[in-house]
């Protein structure tokens, strides 16, 4: 049975309920583009420690720079490997990543992947400076911008001309996965010595980012909440702010003024999640909690390069504290997973995509005693404006 592109829902625990634990789907069927989020939250750590280890707000802790060389192996592996799972995924299950790229949250990972490629190269150890990449170095980076910018034009044309896929639809924290793209590729392109392109991309992401923030505070009545499991999603809000601080410090040569107004927004924004502590308790562990550390690794680093400008004891005791939250936070993750996956429940029967074509006849959505009401999204087919949404 064919997997309906047009029924997407933001209800993953009530829909697990529905399947019986003896239909365990196959493995690849029960990969999602979010793991990819685990490259993402390595890829940026491995950017952290390379900072710290060069940086001369940091020098004084005097941190050796194998710790970037270790933490951009494991990446630059775990890259490799879940990307040739979600290659054959591609292959053997195609009508599970449309439904996936037509999901309101799925589709901002698909950004995932290219962003991780983008911290892969901005981490680069130390023994391997992007000086040696010579003149190969402007035309990789044109083509690992290339997929984003095509994922862009889809995406954005979607916010503005996409009927029920309009932004004032399908807005939720996990969007700024597809504009935080644009900043750590203007990042790394003027980290080449280039211009035009950062500050074309730089442009494009702020704009967006702008319209983003702005729908996102208004909660509109035709956006959906999400459900409690991914809240995690909402650090994405500190991710953006920074990642352009840093951008435009590099475009600029220097962290000036205007690079202080979106570090200091990021700080703020990173302040207000944190004193909402009970908002992130109360559900289980799954693969949205690395959402938590891409945002954190992105603050410290802004920390660090805001501290090598403005050098006294608080900005230096604020990086050092941003960057110690941020990695106790990513390995304790990174352990959490590695035990879940041991156990076999890191990726349990997909619930937002492929549940009917293993022959069960269920809804795509069943309430359940034990799980508060949750008001999914309905989008209309990808293909069309009109019609009504199926009610779930």
């Amino acid at each position: 049975m064919e997997v309906p592109n047009h029924h997407e829902v933001f209800c993953p625990v009530v829909v697990e309920e529905s399947v019986p634990a003896r239909k365990t789907l196959p493995f690849l069927q029960r990969f999602p583009v979010t793991a990819f989020g685990i490259c993402v939250g390595m890829g940026s750590q491995s950017v952290l420690w390379k900072t710290l280890s060069k940086s001369h707000s940091t020098e004084f802790k005097g941190i050796s720079p194998a710790m970037n060389l270790l933490v951009w192996g494991t990446t630059l592996l775990l890259l490799a490997i879940l990307s040739l799972a979600y290659a054959l995924k591609t292959i053997f299950y195609f009508k599970a990543i449309q439904s996936e790229f037509y999901h309101p949250v799925r589709m901002n990972f698909f950004f995932a992947p290219f962003v991780a490629c983008l911290f892969i190269v901005l981490g680069l150890p130390p023994s391997i400076p992007l000086d040696l990449m010579g003149n190969a170095g402007p035309p990789a980076w044109y083509i690992l911008m290339a997929p984003i910018l095509c994922l862009e034009l889809k995406i954005y044309g979607q916010w503005m001309f996409g009927g029920r896929r309009r932004l004032s639809k399908v807005a939720n924290p996990s969007n700024h996965l597809s504009i935080v793209g644009n900043f750590v590729g203007a990042l790394l392109g003027a980290s080449l010595g280039l211009k035009e392109g950062p500050i074309f991309f730089f442009s494009v992401g702020l704009s967006h980012y702008a319209v983003l923030l702005v729908t996102l505070y208004q909660r509109l009545p035709t956006n959906e909440a999400l459900p409690k499991e991914l809240h995690p999603v909402f650090f994405l809000f500190v991710a953006v702010p920074n990642a352009a601080a840093m951008a435009w410090a590099k475009i600029e040569g220097t962290f000036d003024y205007f690079s202080r107004i979106p570090f200091f927004l990021g700080l703020f924004l990173y302040t207000s999640l944190v004193v909402r502590l009970n908002f992130f308790r109360g559900f289980r562990f799954s693969l949205a909690w690395w959402a938590y550390t891409f945002p954190m690794t992105d603050a410290a680093v802004a920390a660090i390069w805001y501290a090598a400008e403005v050098r006294n004891p608080v900005t230096q005791s604020l990086s050092l504290f941003l960057s110690g939250v941020s990695t106790v936070t990513t390995l304790g993750l990174l352990i959490s997973t590695i035990v879940h996956a041991f156990f076999g429940d890191l990726f349990p029967n997909d619930p937002s995509i492929g549940v009917n074509e293993i022959g069960l006849n269920l809804p795509l959505c069943a309430p359940t005693a034990d799980i508060e009401p949750i008001s999914p999204v309905q989008l209309s087919d990808p293909r069309s404006d009109g019609g009504e949404p199926k009610p779930c």
